[in-house]
């Protein structure tokens, strides 16, 4: 039954993503540039060096964007120099053993980057792709320049084409990231009096965390078009917080019940109108609210060296990643195919925060991959019948990836491996037999090494993480008790706000590490009622202290 439960799982289908549109017509918008200029000049065998910059429009679509023009440089400068440094490799060798391991490193270190900088989806999966696929690509050293500058030149052109959208909606992302606070304290207010909603809390807790963050991290000029109504949102978003928790919960009546709706209703119709660029409204605040928002400040994200620092659990990933996938091309050499980056692109792809969700992805990598294979057989027809319609079909390959990725990244792997072998034929014609097997063989080698990889590779400083984030938590948690205990009127201002804040931050930070703890194979046995103890108590003092607050119901 657990085996069932867990294939369902990983094959299931969600909701797609509130913003999809968005990266998917970015992607199109820049490949489709850059290969129809190059099909123009006939030049079309070039498209790889182009396209591995033009990728980077993917990246930052859900930051605002003064902090997504710094993201998107920080990322293209990065897929610049591995690129750079792939076709350096390929230029100074030919030997594909030297050049699996040169992949496997980049593809580790680019695993490591994106993790700790929290960069997002699509993480360090586009970037080892690119690096993977030039590293084996013939190369004269006289021929890098050039090819890094076109490079460059699709790094560029996706970052205009990722800014471009502030021309007309300037403040959109902080727009976005407040609807999606108030969208979560309206699960939450829905959520049935009685049932156990401490994922819904702490989903609202993230959302409004996120949002603030968003919204420290926009533009000063903000405030003369928004003023704080966004703020007063997430005010009112995080009231949701003080409805009872747990067994409290049951004894709610009818008219809380009534109340609650309503106030779900609310907020769905705020956020609707947030995303539909609609004027804001200007809520009030109880005294108590205005003086905390006046004094709120978000706290700092962990720096990119402390993300690192030794001790880190992401440094066994990282190691993870280096093993599994130089494994994955040395064994798909063994087996005779010339160029094994796709294998060293699915071990990559494996490798999750633990070796639960690494099992999940490398089903469906398999699954994916098999399917994509077979609509590549159907479509090659088609693409051979000229270069635009190789263009045309590898960009619709392109929109249905980033349509499909936020429902199952299986179902968008159907469309990302047609895609990618569509640009291999961009240099010239392969036969199909050859490239189709040799694509299967690396998708079973990548993904059955990636495994062994979690399996050889322990993590055990998942278990480490988990408990600093309980001691943490339990600490923060005694500080909000004190500050509940203390008179109404003391527990007001910046104080109040920054305990509220840390025991916020200490929760998240409990909930994402035991999440990665649990699904770890091989670890020591975990604290798991201590951790349910210690969410619980932050979500009670949480709803004291909104409710010391004057919170609403």
């Amino acid at each position: 039954m657990a085996t069932t439960l867990q294939f369902r799982q990983a094959l299931r289908v969600g909701p797609p993503g509130d913003i999809w549109h968005k990266p998917a017509l970015s992607a199109v918008a820049t490949l489709g540039v850059l290969n129809l200029t190059l099909l123009a000049l006939g030049r079309l065998d070039l498209a790889l060096y182009t396209s591995a910059g033009g990728l980077g429009a993917l990246y930052g679509h859900g930051l605002p964007y003064r902090a997504r023009a710094r993201t998107l440089a920080g990322v293209l400068l990065g897929t610049v120099l591995s690129t750079a440094a792939a076709l350096t490799a390929a230029a100074l060798t030919r030997d594909a053993v030297v050049l699996v391991a040169v992949a496997a490193g980049l593809a580790a270190l680019h695993k490591l980057g994106c993790d700790a900088a929290r960069i997002g989806p699509p993480g360090s999966l586009i970037i080892t792709f690119t690096s993977a696929s030039c590293a084996f690509v013939p190369q004269r050293p006289a021929d890098l320049p050039p090819h890094l500058a076109l490079t460059a030149l699709g790094a560029a052109l996706a970052w205009l084409v990722g800014m471009a959208p502030a021309l007309l909606r300037p403040y959109g992302p902080d727009r976005i990231a407040t609807a999606r606070a108030l969208e979560a304290a309206a699960r939450l207010a829905r959520s049935a009096p009685g049932t156990p909603d401490a994922a819904a809390r702490t989903a609202l807790v993230g959302a409004v965390d996120a949002a603030r963050q968003s919204l420290a991290l926009s533009s000063p000029t903000r405030w003369r078009a928004l003023g704080d109504a966004p703020e007063r949102l997430l005010v009112h978003a995080e009231s949701a917080l003080a409805a009872p928790a747990g067994p409290a919960a049951e004894s709610t009546t009818e008219s809380a019940a009534e109340s609650a709706a309503a106030a779900a209703e609310r907020y769905t119709a705020w956020a609707r109108d947030l995303r539909r660029g609609r004027p804001l409204p200007l809520l009030d605040l109880t005294e108590a609210e205005a003086a905390e928002l006046r004094a709120h400040r978000p706290g700092p994200r962990p720096s990119l060296r402390q993300a690192l620092r030794p001790g880190s659990a992401l440094l066994p990933i990282g190691l993870r990643v280096a093993v599994g996938c130089a494994a994955a091309g040395w064994l798909s050499l063994a087996f005779g195919v010339g160029r094994p980056y796709w294998a060293v692109v699915t071990a990559a792809s494996v490798f999750q925060a633990n070796s639960t969700l690494s099992w999940q992805r490398a089903l469906q990598r398999v699954l994916g991959n098999l399917i994509g294979l077979a609509v590549f057989t159907a479509v090659l027809p088609l693409a051979h019948s000229g270069q635009p319609a190789m263009i045309g079909l590898g960009l619709l390959c392109q929109f249905g990836a980033e349509a499909t990725i936020a429902r199952s990244y299986w179902l968008a792997t159907v469309f990302v491996t047609p895609m990618a072998l569509l640009m291999t034929e961009f240099a010239g014609l392969q036969p199909a037999r050859t490239l189709v097997a040799d694509r299967w063989l690396d998708t079973c080698v990548g993904a059955l090494t990636g495994l062994a990889a979690c399996l050889l590779v322990t993590n055990r400083r998942t278990a480490t993480r988990l408990s600093r984030a309980l001691t943490g938590a339990e600490t923060a948690t005694r500080e909000a008790r004190a500050a509940a205990a203390a008179a109404a009127d003391a527990a007001v201002g910046s104080e109040a706000a920054a305990v509220r804040g840390g025991l916020a931050t200490a929760l998240l930070e409990l909930r994402e590490a035991a999440d990665a703890a649990t699904g770890e194979w091989r670890r020591p046995a975990l604290p798991h009622q201590r951790t349910a103890d210690a969410e619980q108590h932050a979500h009670h003092l949480l709803a004291v202290l909104l409710e010391r607050r004057g919170a609403r119901p």
